[in-house]
């Protein structure tokens, strides 16, 4: 995948993004598991997700195995320790699977480096370049919340499958896809008043601004509530909300996720779809689990959102929610967590016009997570 220069010519959206890095997009998003070979498969059947590359002891690397899965311009890699001991195994012990890494495609990777170290982040990895005969990548990297990093990767010099000490990798199993385009944001979980601090390191470490903010006001059900703001580059094509808990009657989901997490991390994954009616029942059927709102939810549901071109029964009865915002509206879907803590999950996404993030939603669909809660013991 090779990139040129002419990459940064992309529209600046968010005038308030000082956006000195720039940001190119997402590159990649690498999680922590204790069996990639496994897990690799459950995110190609059930989500349909295509193998791309490997890297383990047939390429030369003795102290973990990677597999690298692509959808449209979606790419994850799913990595597990080989020994014992080291920094993955204590991750997943701490965390279970989980996002390590949130990697940040760019132009100058050395450049971005030194522009956020030299504002206060914390080193995770100085620039190194790693070559094959495919070309040279550039990566660095900084630490932000909990014991997630961004990796800045910088590839316009390569043209091979994922980068240097990977294979491509060819299974015959190569299911097709269920639709899904690219990530619209992700969304980081963190500590009690600890939002304000983070939303400040996006802001004067990275470049970014203040999109919309929702308080527990905006955000609560009968027992629980949480705070919540998303920070924007340039762009738009890095967005990350950040949660942090707020005083409810009982826990709230973002309680339960730094309990069981052991910490601030990415909460969930939104992917986007260009027909999210198609994409949810391939998942679906594909045994994707999501949460349900009560039908009651769409008796009302066009009264406050008003026309839309979808059918209302399709959309009840697969569950998808619907909300709207001065540009358009939006059709969302979130899926039960996809592992056995009670942790991480994905949403499925489809824009119509509409730049928000779904706040009419969100008490019908903080009352579903409730129920799943109350089912878990964990309300």
């Amino acid at each position: 995948m090779s990139t040129d220069s002419t990459s940064l010519k992309l529209k600046k959206e968010i005038e308030e993004a000082a956006d000195f890095l720039p940001l190119l997009g997402t590159d990649y998003i690498e999680l922590y598991v204790g069996n990639a070979k496994q897990s690799a498969l459950y995110y190609q059947a059930a989500w349909g997700f295509q193998p791309l590359a490997f890297s383990g002891l047939e390429t030369g690397n003795k102290q973990s195995a990677s597999y690298v899965l692509v959808q449209d311009k979606i790419r994850l890699v799913l990595t597990s320790p080989l020994k014992e001991g080291g920094p993955i195994n204590r991750h997943i012990d701490k965390h279970g699977d989980g996002v390590k890494v949130v990697a940040l495609w760019v132009d100058d990777a050395r450049k971005s480096y030194q522009e956020t170290v030299k504002r206060g982040a914390r080193s995770y990895m100085e620039p190194k370049s790693i070559e094959d005969e495919n070309g040279e990548v550039v990566l660095s990297g900084i630490h932000t919340y909990g014991e997630t990093v961004h990796v800045f990767v910088e590839r316009k010099n390569y043209h091979g499958a994922f980068m240097p000490g990977f294979k491509p990798w060819n299974p015959a199993y190569q299911p097709e896809g269920t639709g899904l385009k690219y990530i619209d944001h992700m969304v980081g979980n963190v500590g009690w008043n600890e939002m304000g601090k983070w939303c400040e390191f996006y802001a004067h470490v990275m470049g970014f601004a203040q999109l919309v903010s929702f308080d527990d006001k905006d955000i609560s059900t009968d027992y629980t509530a949480l705070m919540s703001k998303v920070m924007s580059n340039g762009n738009g094509r890095i967005k990350f909300p950040i949660n942090e808990p707020a005083e409810g009657k009982k826990k709230s989901q973002i309680e339960e996720y730094i309990e069981f997490y052991n910490g601030a991390g990415v909460q969930h994954v939104a992917l986007a779809t260009d027909n999210i009616i198609e994409t949810v029942k391939k998942l679906q059927q594909r045994g994707v689990e999501f949460l349900k709102v009560p039908s009651t939810y769409y008796d009302t549901v066009l009264d406050r959102v008003g026309q839309i071109d979808e059918d209302l029964e399709p959309l009840k009865e697969l569950g998808i929610l619907i909300d709207r915002d001065d540009e358009g509206y939006l059709l969302q879907l979130f899926t039960k967590p996809v592992l056995d803590r009670p942790t991480m999950f994905f949403e499925i996404i489809q824009r119509k016009g509409a730049k928000s993030f779904g706040k009419g939603n969100f008490k019908a669909l903080f009352e579903a997570i409730e129920r799943e809660q109350k089912l878990r013991g964990t309300l």
